[in-house]
């Protein structure tokens, strides 16, 4: 039987929910205005005042935010509420530029363990669950959101944060911990370790994951899986409109519903900004209806993934997004060749690999090139040099078949690729462009 934590606008009628957007988006446009002179600027240079926002039908009419705007903004130019009134920041975990700095007040932090609570009985969680929450806590939001939502949820709540794994999996087993949240590459590793120390699936205490901040496909899915015993379910979110728990996967697993009643979607064309039909492939774009503090209006996500509505068999009505397929801005033109990282991903685990490894994109004579190094697991590894040969053929042609290019394949040793906690650092770009 499906559980929701708030069954009533969770499984709201689609007029309802656009009745909700639409009440908060005229209420947030006229904030935004009053207290936000950075925004109120970019209204101006298009004509606008909170009038010309009569319902939703103009929401397209509104200026885009850009993570530009958040830094030519740093920081306080976008904050909607006196510094007083805010009890938190979070940040992103950003290496260019300056930091986006992301302020909430309580009520916000409210709203955002509630998304993440639905996201965490979603699942099949309960007061009787005991909650590992191995993201990162501190300025990064996985963990503090997730933390509370565990919390409001009413489960046995473990703060390991990110790290220290024998740690980890000292509470998974001592404390019987039945929901781990963190992400993918790290729950992959954690899987690997059990492994390693003889540990069947049906050993370990966990029954559901819930993983986010990173690109993974179906297949790293099923590896972890079948690693952990678990079910393992997609969370989405950005610091820029709270954190984890924008979206969540249900008991469905085929896309993440929004938290449609606090984050209205779009999808755009990324080169022309022009609104697309439900359906269409685009750039997502959200608009934070509730948040008082850090009040973003259509925001560009870069994330690049479809939006459809349908009836779910969870019984939840929100709008669903597909697992975004990549990054409009940090998508690889390679030879004039669009590549997702996801997609080489998907080569790795369909041929029996695990998700360790890593692209190393260079120009060489003018000439991109595209470097791919593989972590054999423990059962292949051999010094047959013949054996590695093929291996390596066979990589080579389904990553060409995948890409459409020809890529270098490297098969390195277990361990030779330095194991992520946190994020992992998939790509090095050594191109000059």
């Amino acid at each position: 039987m499906e559980r929701y934590y708030q069954e009533d606008i969770e499984c709201a009628s689609e007029e309802q929910i656009k009745a909700i957007q639409n009440e908060k988006l005229l209420k947030q446009v006229r904030h935004v205005w009053e207290n936000v002179p950075y925004y109120r600027e970019k209204m101006k240079e298009k004509g606008l005042t909170p009038d010309d926002i009569q319902s939703l039908d103009d929401l397209h009419k509104l200026p885009f935010l850009s993570k530009k705007d958040l830094r030519d903004a740093y920081p306080y130019g976008l904050l909607g509420v006196p510094l007083k009134d805010c009890v938190r920041i979070q940040s992103t975990s950003g290496t260019t530029g300056k930091r986006v700095v992301a302020f909430y007040t309580q009520k916000d932090i409210d709203l955002w363990e509630e998304c993440c609570a639905r996201a965490i009985v979603a699942v099949g969680g309960t007061s009787d669950d005991v909650c590992q929450v191995s993201y990162g806590y501190g300025l990064f939001t996985g963990g503090p959101g997730l933390n509370g939502g565990s919390h409001k949820v009413g489960c046995l709540t473990i703060p390991t944060s990110s790290g220290n794994t024998d740690r980890q999996l000292m509470f998974i087993n001592d404390l019987q911990a039945t929901i781990l949240c963190c992400t993918p590459s790290y729950a992959a590793y954690l899987g690997e370790r059990f492994k390693e120390l003889g540990y069947t699936p049906e050993q370990i205490s966990l029954k559901a994951g819930i993983f986010g901040a990173e690109a993974w496909s179906e297949e790293m899915r099923r590896d972890i899986e079948h690693t952990l015993g678990i079910k393992a379910y997609d969370i989405y979110g950005l610091t820029e409109l709270s954190g984890p728990g924008v979206a969540f996967e249900c008991s469905a697993q085929n896309g993440m519903h929004i938290n449609e009643d606090h984050f209205l979607a779009e999808i755009i064309d990324p080169d022309t900004g022009e609104v697309l039909p439900e359906g269409s492939q685009g750039e997502l774009v959200f608009t934070s209806l509730d948040k008082e503090a850090f009040p973003l209006l259509r925001y560009r996500t870069r994330d690049i993934c479809t939006l459809t509505r349908g009836k779910c068999s969870c019984g939840r009505t929100h709008v669903k997004m597909a697992k975004p397929k990549g990054r409009s801005d940090d998508m690889l033109i390679i030879r004039g060749v669009n590549v997702f990282p996801s997609q080489i991903e998907t080569v790795l685990l369909n041929h029996g690999y695990a998700a360790n490894y890593q692209i190393i994109v260079d120009r060489v004579n003018n000439t991109d090139t595209l470097d791919v190094w593989v972590e054999m697991t423990p059962e292949m590894f051999t010094d047959n040099l013949g054996e590695i040969e093929q291996r390596q053929k066979d990589l080579v042609d389904g990553l060409k078949s995948m890409l459409g290019l020809k890529a270098k394949v490297s098969l390195v040793a277990p361990k030779t690729i330095a194991r992520s906690e946190g994020k992992a650092v998939r790509v090095i770009d050594r191109r000059k462009i």
